[in-house]
């Protein structure tokens, strides 16, 4: 949809959707291949040849911020492919959800092809769409057994089973039909042995903030739909149902408030009885008081070992084994390092198992920025690391003599790569990248800002904290030697999570203009172990805020940016940030929060029932809520803030919007509102993803970039401004 004309201050854009010691290092030079993804006339590595940069006396001087760039906002938001899991059937083909913005954000499931010559198809008819809103963040929305899928419908949230085989195979219902999508699934698994399927049920019938969740199994076959049967329930979360080889154990983690699954979690293992009950539980981790630890992922092996990650002892997520004998456990190898991601999402898969190699494991970890990936000797106690193109690495799966990684870096965006090892799984053989998020990405190679990891000081004596900072690129621009750029600083949601250095156009669309970026990892950030996460306890909107004005102030420091002409931007949690840096502190000139948090009461009392109790760790009692709610302390707010928000938000409502809207603009502050119509937590439409993206850009250009854009853009009217 065009925007011609926008007069409104407060808009509403409408959009109906009618579409160690023992630590040994491999190192192998790689040959990288390609083939040809769904829905693409030629996928091109970035490795591969890139259009010529002109020599430096060839640039033209202009200011930063007002350079040209082919990296368009269009560019953007249809290269904004995300992916929703992977998994391979039993002929070794691959499968994959891909979300699709030029689509209205629907999801897919994908069939990659067999060989080079073999084009991928879909998988799912055009009416469906795959995603579940199980703890509303979703995950583990697909399984396949054989040629068979069972998938979640997004629209009406019911399971559906359809054949992989036929391209016509019309999905059957497997769970009732409620009259809406008031029960959910998720992260569920194949139990062949007594035809069902075993999951994650959220059941919102009785209560939209304070959901039932259970572990349940349904029937797969049958002519009747029947009622999903209760396996484990009483516990206020769950989450990776796993069974074992012989379909007689079953390992799940689960938890309760106030905690969130990375804080204390525990994982128990049920027996089940022939008639398919659990008869029987042993809590394996996380059950002994004296011991803080979050364990996750469990896995079995074909042998039936129980393998699992959890964070005892040394704070950092490492791979363990249980002993079933004496319920004892022990780690397989420790590395200060972490080999697993919190649990904001079902069905991640951070190891694998190798098939045919059951003593070998295929993992990935993070340290200090970067993850590897790895094969572990669970007999030997050995790691051995791989060389791989990726420096970021997500989920792994297990194919034929081969894995299945996602995984990205500074010049890769984020793929699906098919790993080939050799005979000993000790070498990569060869290494093809089968899906990208962006296939054409290589043609703007030359605009690419590299991440550049910096460790920087933070207010407190001796610590420091992390960032991604991308400097101002662009092979026809340079500015006078005597300005220095515009910096935008992102603050990360969660705030459990962690800004990742990839290739990410949307920040190659600032850089490519002339701004300068960083992406913050503040105190509280994962990837860095549990001390590192623990530092926000308690502390949210202190330290999360110190930290984004100190990478700022050392930027600044080191030359790399113009103190004056300092933004912020942030969705979610790192919303919030932005608005109390805002409220808070002098540091930045504009911010752009983007569903964010202004009034933590009220988030606390309309938020969905697994971050409900999350503030109360982050924040503190009654009188810290009061403290950090940038909306009580409206009078301090002295810049201005451009606001984005889905009218769907269940996490963040559109309230928390509205409310800080009106307050900043009855102080007299330049303020503008957008809402969009559809969208929920984060925006899937390619064409809100456009029009967020340009609107964030005219607006800091037009209130402190001091500077005109390049792009014929209409920017939107600016209450107390315009």
């Amino acid at each position: 949809m065009a925007f011609s004309a926008i007069t409104a201050a407060a808009i509403t854009v409408r959009r109906h959707s009618i579409l160690s010691s023992n630590l040994t290092t491999t190192v192998t030079l790689l040959s990288i291949r390609t083939h040809r993804p769904h829905h693409t006339r030629k996928l091109i590595t970035t490795m591969a040849a890139s259009s010529t940069t002109p020599s430096p006396e060839q640039k033209i001087t202009a200011p930063y911020g007002s350079w040209s760039s082919p990296i368009t906002s269009d560019v953007v938001s249809g290269a904004s492919k995300s992916l929703g899991g992977t998994a391979v059937d039993s002929h070794g083909r691959l499968f994959w959800i891909e979300s699709r913005p030029t689509e209205s954000g629907r999801s897919v499931i994908v069939k990659g092809g067999n060989g080079e010559n073999e084009e991928a198809i879909d998988v799912t008819p055009k009416e469906f769409s795959v995603r579940t809103v199980a703890q509303e963040y979703g995950g583990g929305a697909f399984s396949i057994s054989g040629e068979t899928v069972v998938f979640s419908n997004y629209k009406d949230q019911r399971l559906y089973k359809q054949s992989t085989d036929s391209k016509d195979s019309a999905p059957v219902p497997l769970t009732p039909d409620y009259g809406g999508p008031l029960v959910s699934y998720a992260d569920g698994v194949y139990d062949t042995s007594l035809n069902r399927f075993i999951t994650v049920m959220e059941d919102r019938r009785e209560s939209s903030l304070n959901a039932i969740t259970s572990i349940v199994s349904i029937e797969l076959g049958g002519n009747t739909i029947q009622e999903p049967k209760v396996l484990v329930g009483g516990n206020d979360f769950y989450a990776f149902p796993r069974l074992s080889p012989e379909g007689k154990k079953l390992a799940w983690i689960e938890w309760s408030h106030p905690n969130m699954p990375w804080d204390k979690s525990e994982l128990w293992v049920g027996y089940i009885s022939d008639t398919g009950d659990v008869y029987k539980r042993v809590c394996v981790a996380g059950g002994d008081p004296a011991i803080v630890e979050s364990p996750t992922e469990p896995k079995w092996s074909d042998e039936g070992e129980l393998f699992f990650i959890t964070d005892r002892k040394s704070g950092f997520w490492n791979l363990h084994k249980w002993f079933e004998s004496d319920n004892t456990v022990a780690p397989i190898y420790s590395l200060e390092a972490e080999f697993a991601r919190p649990l904001w999402v079902f069905g991640m898969n951070s190891y694998e198992i190798i098939k045919g190699q059951n003593n070998l494991i295929a993992c990935s970890y993070r340290q200090k920025g970067r993850s590897y990936l790895g094969i572990l000797d669970k007999n030997k106690n050995t790691l051995s690391v791989l060389q791989s193109p990726f420096t970021d690495l997500m989920n792994i799966t297990s194919g034929v003599q081969c894995l299945y990684i996602e995984g990205a870096s500074g010049v890769h965006p984020l793929s699906i790569a098919k790993v080939s090892l050799d005979d000993q799984a000790s070498n990569i053989v060869d290494f093809q990248i089968v899906w990208s998020s962006s296939p054409t990405i290589s043609e703007y190679k030359s605009y690419f800002s590299s991440p550049e990891f910096i460790e920087f000081p933070t207010e407190v004596p001796g610590e420091m904290a992390y960032a991604y900072y991308y400097p101002p690129i662009n092979p026809i621009y340079e500015a006078s030697q005597d300005e220095k750029p515009p910096l935008l600083l992102k603050s990360h949601g969660g705030p459990t999570a962690e800004a990742r250095g990839i290739l990410n156009l949307n920040i190659q669309f600032w850089t490519s203009r002339g701004w300068a970026f960083v992406d913050v990892n503040y105190g509280g950030s994962t990837g860095y172990g549990r001390a590192y996460r623990e530092r926000l306890l308690k502390r949210w909107g202190i330290v999360d805020v110190n930290d984004c004005c100190s990478c700022a102030q050392f930027l600044v420091d080191s030359g790399k940016a113009d103190g004056e002409r300092l933004c912020i931007t942030g969705g979610s949690a790192g919303g919030y940030t932005t608005l109390a840096a805002l409220a808070f502190k002098k540091t930045f000139k504009a911010g752009s929060s983007l569903y964010g948090v202004a009034d933590l009461k009220l988030l606390k009392e309309e938020t969905h029932k697994f971050e409900s109790r999350y503030m109360d760790n982050l924040v503190g009692g009654e009188k810290e809520f009061f403290e950090r709610s940038p909306i009580n302390f409206v009078d301090q707010f002295s810049c201005p803030i451009i606001l984005f928000q889905g009218l769907e938000d269940k996490v963040v409502p559109p309230e928390q919007a509205r409310t800080i809207y009106k307050a900043l603009k009855a102080k007299g502050l330049p303020v503008a509102l957008v809402e969009y119509e559809g969208e929920q937590h984060g925006f899937r439409k390619a064409e809100n993803i456009k029009f967020t993206l340009e609107q964030q850009m005219v607006f800091f250009a037009r209130l402190v970039g001091h500077f005109k854009v390049a792009e014929e853009i209409v920017p939107i009217k600016i209450d107390n401004f315009d």
